[in-house]
């Protein structure tokens, strides 16, 4: 009773926050602790490129070729069907229905058992063929499918995770997924280079051994999850009571469908281009797997303020405050490109610093910095065309996201191939593409919401006032 009676203010006040807070100022402090997160994740992330690159260039083209796959999961689980998750939660909360809210949570269950199944089952059988398609063999593609073969087993720990962790963030809450994901990151660090190189009774398992870390992160993230909704310390709980209906899913679906297409056509872009740098060879391949880690890199900045936008933009759209949603999605998104901007113009300027951290091979270090010299400087376009796509989500409305991941998609592969095997412009014509494929991306995912800003629906300016003022 006396935890209810706690429980009912801090949800109230958590969702005025949102609907009549100051706008930059409370996307600032949803996003601080998902960007205390992205700091701690980028660290193991850098942590296990420097461990994998201590097994040699093979081990680190081996991961290259698997991190697309990996990250097209932890893309979809996190902001693509989780994106959708978030979604519903936050606009059920805004239109005042906390019951279909706490019914949410328990269908996100439901839809992250099914799909980490299936990523199970796909990569065990795909893996091999899909790794040779991209340029991999011999000791390269062994290392694949050491670390793919492990990391995918766990595939439904990730799924669980990352959903339920989004069951929080469209209520607003957005300290515990951060508490969770943050103290698993540092795990990572700590537990990776113990199973890969091994210590006294315990055996070294190499590559695999990266994996293996991450999985029991991923179990043990998820069983802290669940027993913290269960016990109902967040605002919403997580039970069995509410029966499975075809309405809850199709509210979370609606909108996580489109992210989870939007995510695969990404994931494509990236191993469409994996495979053309391929032709080029495992040092290419290597410095370009380091390259596109950064790239990747820059979605953990996005999300940090993209999953505060799903909620912001969401509640606001749920209690019928356009303007207000507006808003948000242009503050955060054009932080985001600000933010990611600095990051591709230092990259472009100093390679070496990132590089020669994780390896010492010439020919990988020269691959690399060629790729941030040409695809850096598109790190803006690419972090506004991510962080559009979230608030994109708190809308419900996926049409235009999509379409700029599949131009994306069409502009690698079709340019590429045509630059790769018509024009023979070799690495860098490759790398120029890429470049101008994430304009593109940028580009597109701005187009609706500059429309917006002429739509009286979205503004609340009647068009009378909207002329006499253009006037």
């Amino acid at each position: 009773m006396g935890a209810a009676a706690v429980a009912e203010p801090d949800r109230a006040a958590r969702a005025r926050k949102l609907l009549e807070g100051p706008i930059l100022l409370t996307l600032l402090a949803l996003a601080a602790p998902n960007f205390a997160v992205m700091i701690t994740q980028t660290a193991a992330s850098f942590a296990e490129s420097y461990y994998v690159g201590l097994l040699g260039t093979e081990a680190l083209a081996g991961a290259a070729l698997v991190f697309p796959l990996f990250m097209l999961m932890q893309m979809m689980s996190a902001g693509g069907m989780g994106g959708g998750i978030a979604s519903a939660v936050a606009r059920a909360v805004g239109a005042g229905r906390l019951a279909d809210a706490e019914a949410l949570a328990l269908h996100a269950v439901v839809i992250a058992l099914v799909f980490g199944g299936t990523f199970t089952i796909a990569a065990l059988l795909g893996g091999p063929a899909l790794y040779r398609a991209m340029g991999g063999g011999g000791a390269t593609l062994d290392a694949a499918l050491a670390y793919s073969n492990t990391i995918f087993l766990g595939a439904t720990l990730l799924w669980l995770l990352n959903s339920l962790a989004n069951v929080l963030r469209g209520s607003g809450n957005m300290v515990l997924p951060a508490q969770v994901l943050g103290t698993g990151g540092v795990g990572v660090i700590l537990l990776a280079p113990l199973l890969m190189f091994g210590l006294g009774p315990v055996p070294g398992l190499g590559i695999a051994g990266a994996a293996v870390a991450l999985v029991c992160f991923h179990g043990a993230g998820s069983a802290v999850m669940v027993a913290s909704l269960i016990r109902g310390n967040g605002l919403v709980r997580l039970t069995l009571t509410h029966p499975l209906r075809w309405r809850h899913f199709a509210e979370i679906l609606r909108v996580g469908m489109f992210g989870v297409a939007g995510t695969l056509v990404s994931n494509l872009a990236v191993a469409t281009a994996t495979g053309l740098v391929g032709l080029h060879g495992a040092a290419a391949l290597a410095g370009y797997g380091l390259g596109a880690r950064m790239e990747y890199l820059q979605i953990p900045i996005a999300f940090s303020f993209g999953s505060a936008l799903v909620a912001m933009v969401g509640m606001n759209v749920g209690a019928g405050k356009r303007r207000r949603a507006l808003l948000a999605a242009w503050a955060g998104s054009l932080a985001v490109a600000a933010v990611t901007a600095v990051i591709g113009i230092a990259t472009a300027l100093f390679p070496q610093q990132w590089l020669a951290l994780f390896s010492g091979d010439a020919a990988v270090i020269a691959a690399g910095a060629r790729y941030f010299a040409i695809v850096g400087p598109a790190y803006a376009f690419f972090g506004l065309g991510m962080a559009l796509y979230f608030a994109a989500q708190g809308t419900g409305r996926m049409g235009w996201p999509l379409a700029a991941g599949v131009i994306r998609l069409a502009v690698v592969a079709s340019a590429g191939w045509f630059s790769a095997h018509v024009l023979d412009l070799g690495l860098a014509g490759t790398y120029a593409v890429i470049a101008v494929a994430l304009v593109v991306f940028g580009a597109v995912n701005a187009l609706p919401w500059l429309l917006r800003l002429l739509d009286p629906a979205w503004t609340g300016v009647p068009p009378a006032a909207a002329q006499k003022t253009a006037r």
